[in-house]
């Protein structure tokens, strides 16, 4: 079973220097590296955006004027400022001028419904809205809805900027693990959305020991297409590389060809992404016929969502490199664990969990627990605590509470399972696992062999109830022009998976729905199939 007694992961050197004593030394501000980094190196690149280059004694330089220009906007200590925008330098100053006025930021990606954006702004009452009109289209088309004024910045380019609204002050706090720096809603398609409040701490935990440990340092060129507006992008990749004093280059939006560019020009060292990214860059350089340049690169890894084998060593065979895989949530500001830049993974184990936070595994409830003789331990579901744990969802403590203990531990909702070497690996989401005729089914086991097919891109795997039971549905995302059906693949897959696991349909789609991130949306596929159940 499961264990419940915490456990602490050990201290470690990151660079020669110990986990504990970077987290002493851990400032109450986001923005305080910055200004740092700007005297130490003051000509070292911070920031590329397009054709403009910053320096850091130019973004340190940005950002102070920043804080008095939206002072001049009206922004007080305590407001919350909402950025509906795509990656880019007014994004990235935003981010760090606001929070060091101890105002706190709720980034919005501009490519979700008009619907879903206005549900964000009445939950967090910005004192204004600011939008990246310049970089995105989408951006733009909500200004005009919210009747936004034009704005043209002589350093972060063409904005539209809210009228000024009357709202209630946070309170402000001295100390960085309690000042409010970040919202980050949660993606959901029904109910009022969540705002994750993550504090300076809680980002800067991630940024130096999580971005420590990819060796983001300076003279690292950091590719950073990962979308600020969710965690990943927001903590470990911009924070990651500008507290770390690397080169971080903005990306409003992902595309293979963008990518494979930066990689040839602007000898791009570093790539985070999700799996989907890596998978859409493997099916370009097929279909183009293009080559792949990647004598710069040094460090390429995946988090988001999950990476099945087959995809790790299809990229792990192309780009010639290690894929390092890591887990977090957002509420975990966001990475709970990540394989070490030193080590050569052959599964996907999401790595060992980060130096001095505390985790335990609860078992599961009767009706979900089976024992797995292939496991090393049986799954159970993972509990964290530690700085980088949020500080609940804006104003709705009962959903706080729901997750997170009173002693500061956080339900992450995920089943996991620890070997004896302390490598974790997520079994699956508590809620995706689907109770088949008694038997526990991890949708990640059958994706993972529906993704060893030469045609398949992506997959996912939802459970749908039918009388008395639940029943497997399979979505696949293959190759254009692929000649592959469906009975093609439950051919493919009968002989590798136990009779009880196989789906009982398997859809082909043109495009499986996701997030700008590409983490695949499995509500609306739980939702597809519950219909179709329902016709």
């Amino acid at each position: 079973m499961g264990w419940t007694t915490p456990r602490q992961a050990p201290d470690e050197l990151i660079f020669g220097r110990r986990a504990s004593e970077l987290v002493a030394e851990l400032p109450d501000r986001l923005s305080t590296r910055i200004h740092d980094n700007a005297r130490r190196f003051p000509d070292q690149p911070a920031l590329i955006d397009g054709a403009v280059r910053w320096s850091y004694r130019d973004l340190s330089a940005q950002i102070t004027a920043a804080t008095g220009w939206l002072a001049e906007q009206g922004i007080r200590p305590g407001d919350r400022v909402m950025a509906v925008s795509e990656n880019s330098r007014a994004l990235v100053v935003l981010l760090l001028a606001t929070t060091e006025m101890d105002a706190s930021l709720a980034i919005v990606n501009p490519r979700l419904s008009a619907r879903e954006v206005d549900a964000i702004a009445a939950d967090c009452e910005p004192r204004r809205v600011f939008y990246t009109s310049g970089v995105s289209a989408e951006a733009a088309q909500h200004a005009r809805r919210h009747n936004a004024e034009p704005y043209t910045h002589n350093s972060l380019g063409e904005l539209m900027i809210s009228a000024l609204h009357e709202a209630e002050p946070d309170p402000v706090y001295a100390e960085g693990h309690r000042q409010l720096a970040a919202l980050i809603y949660t993606s959901g398609t029904t109910g009022r959305p969540k705002g994750v409040m993550l504090s300076h701490r809680g980002i800067l935990y991630i940024a130096s020991i999580s971005g420590g440990m990819r060796h983001l340092t300076e003279g690292q060129r950091v590719y950073g297409v990962l979308p600020m507006s969710h965690v990943f992008g927001l903590s470990s990749v911009c924070m990651g590389s500008l507290y770390n004093g690397a080169c971080l280059y903005t990306v409003p939006r992902f595309t293979p060809d963008a990518l494979l560019e930066a990689l040839e020009h602007e000898a791009v060292t570093v790539l985070q992404g999700v799996p989907a990214m890596y998978a859409k860059t493997l099916e370009h350089l097929r279909t183009a016929q293009r080559p792949l340049n990647t004598d710069s690169l040094v460090y390429i890894s995946a988090g988001g969502s999950p990476l099945d084998l087959e995809t790790k060593q299809r990229v792990e065979a192309v780009f010639k490199l290690t894929l390092h895989n890591g887990y977090g949530l957002t509420e975990a500001s966001p990475t709970i664990s990540q394989t070490r830049i030193d080590e050569q993974p052959a599964d996907t184990t999401v790595g060992k969990v980060l130096p001095l936070l505390e985790y335990r595994l609860q078992p599961m409830a009767d009706s979900a627990r089976q024992e797995d003789a292939a496991q090393e331990t049986t799954p159970g579901e993972l509990w964290v605590r530690g700085p980088n744990v949020m500080l609940g969802y804006y104003r709705q403590p009962e959903a706080t509470a729901a997750c997170l203990t009173s002693e500061g531990w956080l339900n992450t909702g995920d089943i996991a399972r620890v070997n004896e070497q302390g490598q974790l690996y997520i079994v699956s989401r508590s809620k995706e696992l689907i109770i088949r005729s008694g038997f526990n089914i991890y949708p990640p086991d059958i994706e993972a062999v529906l993704n060893r097919h030469p045609a398949v891109i992506m997959s996912a795997v939802v459970g749908r109830q039918v009388a008395g039971n639940e029943e497997v549905i399979a979505y696949v995302q293959c190759d254009p022009g692929a000649m592959v059906t469906e009975q093609t693949l439950h051919e493919f897959v009968h002989d590798k998976l136990a009779p009880y696991k196989r789906p009982g349909k398997i859809h082909i789609m043109e495009q499986l729905p996701a997030t700008a991130t590409g983490k695949i949306l499995k509500g609306r596929l739980r939702d597809l199939a519950n219909n179709e159940g329902d016709a």
